[in-house]
Protein backbone atom coordinates (compact mmCIF):
# COMPACT_ATOMS: atom_id res chain seq x y z
CA UNK A 1 0.00 0.00 0.00
CA UNK A 2 1.16 3.59 -0.86
CA UNK A 3 0.97 6.54 1.50
CA UNK A 4 0.57 9.89 -0.12
CA UNK A 5 2.02 13.19 1.21
CA UNK A 6 0.67 16.60 -0.25
CA UNK A 7 3.95 18.28 -1.54
CA UNK A 8 2.70 21.01 -3.79
CA UNK A 9 -1.22 22.27 -3.62
CA UNK A 10 -3.15 22.82 -7.14
CA UNK A 11 -3.26 26.38 -6.55
CA UNK A 12 0.61 26.80 -6.15
CA UNK A 13 0.97 24.78 -9.21
CA UNK A 14 -1.39 27.24 -11.13
CA UNK A 15 0.36 30.04 -9.74
CA UNK A 16 3.80 29.00 -11.21
CA UNK A 17 2.61 27.80 -14.22
CA UNK A 18 0.96 31.56 -14.65
CA UNK A 19 4.59 32.83 -14.04
CA UNK A 20 6.51 30.29 -16.44
CA UNK A 21 4.35 31.04 -19.22
CA UNK A 22 4.68 35.03 -18.62
CA UNK A 23 8.59 34.78 -18.70
CA UNK A 24 8.72 32.42 -21.54
CA UNK A 25 6.23 34.95 -23.67
CA UNK A 26 8.77 37.42 -22.54
CA UNK A 27 11.63 35.40 -23.41
CA UNK A 28 9.80 35.32 -26.85
CA UNK A 29 8.19 37.82 -27.37
CA UNK A 30 7.03 38.49 -31.48
CA UNK A 31 8.39 35.10 -32.11
CA UNK A 32 6.44 31.51 -32.89
CA UNK A 33 7.79 28.36 -30.84
CA UNK A 34 6.85 24.94 -30.07
CA UNK A 35 6.64 23.25 -27.81
CA UNK A 36 7.84 19.80 -27.86
CA UNK A 37 6.45 17.73 -24.08
CA UNK A 38 8.01 14.86 -23.55
CA UNK A 39 4.63 11.86 -23.12
CA UNK A 40 2.47 10.95 -20.98
CA UNK A 41 3.75 12.80 -17.89
CA UNK A 42 4.46 16.36 -19.77
CA UNK A 43 0.65 16.34 -20.93
CA UNK A 44 -1.13 17.83 -18.01
CA UNK A 45 1.89 20.49 -17.69
CA UNK A 46 2.10 21.79 -20.88
CA UNK A 47 -1.52 21.88 -21.89
CA UNK A 48 -2.28 24.36 -18.72
CA UNK A 49 1.14 26.18 -19.70
CA UNK A 50 0.76 26.19 -23.43
CA UNK A 51 -2.60 27.89 -22.44
CA UNK A 52 -0.38 30.89 -20.81
CA UNK A 53 1.93 31.52 -23.12
CA UNK A 54 1.17 34.90 -25.39
CA UNK A 55 3.11 34.16 -28.24
CA UNK A 56 2.11 31.39 -31.19
CA UNK A 57 2.70 27.75 -30.11
CA UNK A 58 3.41 24.49 -31.87
CA UNK A 59 3.00 21.50 -30.03
CA UNK A 60 4.65 18.46 -30.63
CA UNK A 61 5.29 15.13 -28.42
CA UNK A 62 8.06 13.01 -28.18
CA UNK A 63 8.17 9.77 -25.79
CA UNK A 64 11.55 8.25 -24.53
CA UNK A 65 11.25 6.07 -21.14
CA UNK A 66 13.56 5.08 -18.69
CA UNK A 67 11.52 4.24 -15.68
CA UNK A 68 10.36 0.85 -14.69
CA UNK A 69 7.81 1.06 -12.07
CA UNK A 70 9.96 3.46 -9.31
CA UNK A 71 13.45 3.12 -10.50
CA UNK A 72 15.21 4.48 -13.46
CA UNK A 73 16.62 1.24 -15.83
CA UNK A 74 19.48 3.67 -17.16
CA UNK A 75 18.73 2.75 -20.59
CA UNK A 76 16.14 5.00 -22.49
CA UNK A 77 14.04 3.99 -25.29
CA UNK A 78 12.64 6.30 -27.88
CA UNK A 79 8.82 5.43 -28.83
CA UNK A 80 8.18 8.47 -30.59
CA UNK A 81 10.47 11.57 -32.14
CA UNK A 82 9.06 14.68 -33.20
CA UNK A 83 6.80 15.34 -35.99
CA UNK A 84 7.04 18.42 -36.31
CA UNK A 85 9.98 20.15 -39.03
CA UNK A 86 12.15 21.55 -36.30
CA UNK A 87 14.98 22.77 -38.37
CA UNK A 88 15.51 27.17 -37.63
CA UNK A 89 12.53 27.24 -35.16
CA UNK A 90 12.57 28.32 -31.35
CA UNK A 91 11.60 24.94 -29.56
CA UNK A 92 11.03 24.77 -25.50
CA UNK A 93 11.63 21.46 -24.59
CA UNK A 94 8.42 21.20 -21.36
CA UNK A 95 9.69 18.02 -19.34
CA UNK A 96 7.18 16.93 -15.95
CA UNK A 97 10.57 16.18 -13.92
CA UNK A 98 14.24 16.07 -14.44
CA UNK A 99 15.65 13.73 -12.31
CA UNK A 100 18.58 12.21 -13.34
CA UNK A 101 18.94 13.84 -16.05
CA UNK A 102 19.60 11.00 -18.74
CA UNK A 103 15.97 11.60 -20.42
CA UNK A 104 16.29 14.82 -20.83
CA UNK A 105 19.65 15.16 -22.46
CA UNK A 106 18.66 12.28 -24.96
CA UNK A 107 16.00 14.52 -25.89
CA UNK A 108 17.98 17.32 -26.25
CA UNK A 109 20.14 16.05 -28.32
CA UNK A 110 17.56 14.11 -30.12
CA UNK A 111 15.88 17.77 -30.62
CA UNK A 112 19.02 19.10 -31.48
CA UNK A 113 19.92 17.25 -34.80
CA UNK A 114 17.07 18.72 -36.06
CA UNK A 115 18.68 21.79 -35.99
CA UNK A 116 16.42 24.44 -34.18
CA UNK A 117 17.53 27.89 -33.84
CA UNK A 118 17.03 28.05 -30.11
CA UNK A 119 16.55 24.83 -27.71
CA UNK A 120 15.53 25.23 -24.34
CA UNK A 121 14.39 22.76 -21.03
CA UNK A 122 11.42 23.90 -19.22
CA UNK A 123 10.42 21.62 -16.34
CA UNK A 124 7.95 21.46 -13.76
CA UNK A 125 9.83 19.62 -11.20
CA UNK A 126 13.41 18.94 -10.65
CA UNK A 127 14.87 17.12 -8.31
CA UNK A 128 18.93 18.32 -8.69
CA UNK A 129 20.29 15.75 -6.18
CA UNK A 130 19.61 12.99 -8.54
CA UNK A 131 21.20 14.60 -10.92
CA UNK A 132 23.89 12.33 -13.04
CA UNK A 133 24.02 14.50 -16.13
CA UNK A 134 24.48 18.09 -15.58
CA UNK A 135 22.75 20.61 -17.77
CA UNK A 136 21.31 23.89 -17.76
CA UNK A 137 17.57 24.52 -17.48
CA UNK A 138 15.90 27.43 -18.55
CA UNK A 139 12.73 27.16 -16.81
CA UNK A 140 12.01 25.38 -13.62
CA UNK A 141 8.63 25.33 -11.72
CA UNK A 142 9.88 23.89 -8.72
CA UNK A 143 12.87 22.31 -7.14
CA UNK A 144 12.04 19.30 -4.56
CA UNK A 145 14.32 16.98 -2.46
CA UNK A 146 14.47 13.18 -3.50
CA UNK A 147 11.17 11.82 -3.14
CA UNK A 148 9.22 9.94 -6.04
CA UNK A 149 6.39 12.28 -6.65
CA UNK A 150 2.82 11.31 -8.44
CA UNK A 151 -0.10 13.75 -9.18
CA UNK A 152 -0.57 16.76 -11.97
CA UNK A 153 0.74 13.99 -14.98
CA UNK A 154 3.33 11.65 -13.13
CA UNK A 155 2.71 8.85 -12.17
CA UNK A 156 3.36 5.48 -10.28
CA UNK A 157 3.24 2.41 -13.01
CA UNK A 158 0.57 4.41 -14.32
CA UNK A 159 -1.72 5.54 -10.97
CA UNK A 160 -2.21 8.83 -9.68
CA UNK A 161 -1.86 10.93 -13.09
CA UNK A 162 -5.05 12.45 -12.29
CA UNK A 163 -4.59 14.40 -8.84
CA UNK A 164 -4.80 17.68 -8.99
CA UNK A 165 -1.79 18.43 -6.58
CA UNK A 166 1.70 16.47 -6.37
CA UNK A 167 2.12 14.17 -3.38
CA UNK A 168 5.34 12.10 -2.37
CA UNK A 169 4.64 8.58 -2.70
CA UNK A 170 5.74 6.45 0.40
CA UNK A 171 5.82 3.10 0.99
CA UNK A 172 3.57 2.27 4.32
CA UNK A 173 5.58 1.81 7.40
CA UNK A 174 8.37 4.22 5.57
CA UNK A 175 9.88 6.40 8.21
CA UNK A 176 8.62 10.00 8.13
Amino acid sequence: MHKLVKLIEAKRIAARVEELGREISDDFRGEQIALVTALKGGVFFVADLARRISVPVELDFVSAHSYEGDRSSGKIRLEKPPSLNLKGKKVVLIEDIIDTGRTCAFLRELIAKHEPDILKVCTLLDKPSRRLVTMALDYVGFTIDDQFVVGYGLDYMEKYRNLDDIYAIEQEGDAA
